[in-house]
């Protein structure tokens, strides 16, 4: 508990000392999840969207794909996209190998299916007679489908939601793809990681409860966008 209390104690003082390695570490880190996140979002969403109102024969492989693509392990995720881009991987020549970019496909290859399973879920979710009756009003097929967003725009918000905290929490990918070279690759999780290794406890703490602070502070904005108080 002492342990706790210093460590709330020292991410006080790391913020107000305005300490330069601290807001670099957290500045990447929001710049490649909050990169990777608009990626996912940009397009998984539509995806989703056009999966919840469609209904094929391969409509149940696909959602098992997806399904399963929600429970990949990071750290697996981090190894395939390590072969990728290593210098004799398919992907090696563009030399993202440990630098922001390659945390940012890892990541991103992450939230992807958070967004796009969670938002066909939200969209199936929807009253089917919704459609039928904006329909019946005479609605055009783009409003049609703008009146079923919005009715599941909870749902889409949530996968959002939970997207960005998969993926701001992410240590394992990040570590195999980026380094944690400091002043480089070096994000929130992977100095947590490297802090504890080193016996830094309270330093790991404070920078943990940075994270968390984070964290939240980024749902709450989202959850204003989803239009709840």
């Amino acid at each position: 508990m002492n342990e706790i209390f210093a460590g709330l104690i020292e991410a006080v003082r790391l913020i107000a000392g305005g300490d330069s390695e601290l807001f670099e570490i957290i500045a990447l880190s929001l710049r490649v999840s909050g990169i990777a996140l608009l990626i996912s979002t940009a397009s998984g969403a539509p995806i989703g969207v056009a999966l919840g109102l469609t209904r094929t024969r391969a409509h149940g492989l696909i959602t098992a794909l997806l399904y399963t693509g929600m429970g990949l392990p990071p750290v697996v995720v981090g190894l395939f996209v390590y072969l990728m881009l290593s210098r004799s991987g398919p992907l090696g020549w563009l030399g993202w190998l440990f630098t922001p970019n390659a945390m940012i496909v890892a990541q991103t290859i992450i939230a992807w299916p958070l967004v796009t399973g969670l938002t066909m879920t939200a969209v199936r979710a929807v009253d089917p007679a919704l459609r039928v009756q904006v329909r019946a009003l005479g609605a055009t097929m783009l409003q049609e489908l703008w009146a079923v967003v919005c009715e599941a725009r909870i749902g889409v918000v949530a996968a959002i939601v939970a997207a960005f905290g998969g993926i701001i929490s992410e240590v394992g990918a990040v570590m195999l793809v980026g380094g944690n070279i400091a002043g480089k690759t070096r994000v929130l999780t992977t100095a947590i990681v490297l802090n504890t290794r080193q016996g830094e406890f309270t330093l790991a703490i404070a920078l943990g409860i940075i994270l968390l602070a984070l964290t939240f502070a980024a749902n709450v904005v989202l959850l204003r966008l989803q239009g709840n108080r």
